[in-house]
């Protein structure tokens, strides 16, 4: 398995959240690396409802959500085309050892120097 450490960079270049993955190959397209954020958000999400607001997605009416006791269920198929579609339209950037990724299809090899960020213009909201 190969680890891929990723960071939330606010656009003065603050980080605001940290994140672990793990992936099976060296080599992964960008819409591979989304998706596998995304399940771990999730996961965390349905673990401890608070740990999801720092996510680069946020499930609809969030706020709410956060008064209740027991964490709703989140579309996990639709988080993912949320913030797939939001790449593509530019919703954030990612950036992979500082240049950034242009397309969906582009390919990064995943070694322990390698540095990934995700910067959010907006916060992206989903279902």
């Amino acid at each position: 398995m190969k680890t891929l450490t990723i960071k939330d960079d606010s656009a003065t270049g603050k980080i605001l959240n940290e994140l672990s993955l793990q992936f099976e190959s060296e080599y992964i397209s960008i819409k591979e690396l989304i998706e596998a954020r995304v399940r771990e958000e999730v996961k965390k999400y349905e673990r401890d409802i608070n740990s999801y607001k720092n996510g680069l997605i946020l499930p609809t009416n969030l706020k709410a959500r956060l008064y209740k006791k027991t964490a709703p269920k989140i579309d996990l198929e639709e988080q993912i085309y949320v913030a797939l579609d939001a790449f593509q339209k530019n919703g954030f950037f990612i950036l992979i050892d500082n240049e950034q990724a242009e397309s969906l299809d582009q390919m990064v090899l995943i070694d322990p120097s390698t540095q990934v960020s995700f910067i959010k213009l907006t916060a992206l909201v989903g279902g």
